[in-house]
């Protein structure tokens, strides 16, 4: 993992779907479960989502909190 990519959780925004348009950091954890099952999409999105599952999963997804801008 690459520590830009924890920034870009709160940069990036869903290009597509239900919940286009908002932070891959504030996806629903049952959205990216739905990925894991499914499949995630090929290149640099597909790794954020499962990046972000990894730390939904675990508890984690208050660390980006410090990333965000205000």
């Amino acid at each position: 993992m690459d520590p830009a990519d924890l920034q870009k959780l709160v940069t990036v925004r869903m290009p597509y779907g239900k919940y286009q348009g908002r932070l891959i950091a504030d996806l629903p954890g049952a959205y990216l479960a739905w990925f894991a099952r499914k499949g995630f999409p090929p290149g640099q999105l597909g790794q954020l989502l499962a990046l972000m599952l990894e730390l939904d999963h675990n508890g984690l997804g208050r660390l980006l909190d410090p990333l965000r801008t205000r």
